[in-house]
């Protein structure tokens, strides 16, 4: 995790470093777009289940974020996800698991007059909290010499991350975005702290 966040710090501290014109005015623009891509998930339980840790798999995610700009540099982002993920390494019993999370993060822009092949180029950190829901059909097994179910749980989640959007239109952009993700934990029983990261892809407007 502390290496994650190093790295996360070391670009943003880059990218304030570049020379650039002076912010425009961009305080109360909105931005609503939809996402795409991909979340790698980590072990579920703190102990093995039946000789084998179940973990959340890694998966494709997608969902939606707004972002209203009360700044020129700073904004509020609230935005939903959801998982279509399973539990692996399962030894008895269904391993579905869907994941849903929301989220209100900070959303820090750090070059907003930047220009990248005549096209406005928008570099920015993002951190926040919210919550998770993972549906997660009852996993059988043994803990030691303990017949164990385990079923889903929700937890409270926290994020940090980069990103960068480019302005095909005045209006319309492309946005690339990763996120490192801390879920408390998923499972009701002998559950654990999720270190996850999720990369996506998305289409926004900004009005």
């Amino acid at each position: 995790m502390n290496r994650r966040i190093s790295i996360l710090s070391l670009v943003t501290l880059g990218l304030t470093g570049l020379q650039t014109p002076p912010a425009s005015a961009q305080s109360n623009t909105q931005d609503v777009q939809i996402y795409a891509g991909y979340l790698f998930g980590d072990r579920l339980l703190e102990t093995p289940l039946s000789g084998s840790t179940p973990r959340l798999d890694d998966s494709a995610t997608y969902g939606a974020r707004y972002t209203y700009h009360f700044a020129d540099q700073l904004g509020v982002q609230l935005s939903a996800g959801y998982s279509p993920s399973r539990a692996a390494h399962v030894a008895s019993g269904a391993d579905n698991l869907r994941l849903t999370t929301v989220d209100v993060d900070v959303q820090f822009d750090v070059l907003p007059n930047f220009q990248l092949a005549g096209h406005q180029f928008i570099p920015y950190t993002v951190a926040g909290v919210g919550y998770a829901w993972a549906n997660v059909d009852t996993m059988n097994g043994l803990i030691g010499a303990k017949p164990t179910s385990i079923s889903g749980s929700n937890s409270y989640t926290a994020n940090v991350g980069i990103g960068a959007k480019y302005f095909l239109t005045n209006n319309l952009f492309v946005d690339v975005d990763s996120r490192y993700r801390y879920m408390n934990r998923l499972v009701s029983e002998y559950g654990r702290g999720l270190n996850t990261s999720e990369t996506t892809v998305g289409v926004g407007y900004r009005f």
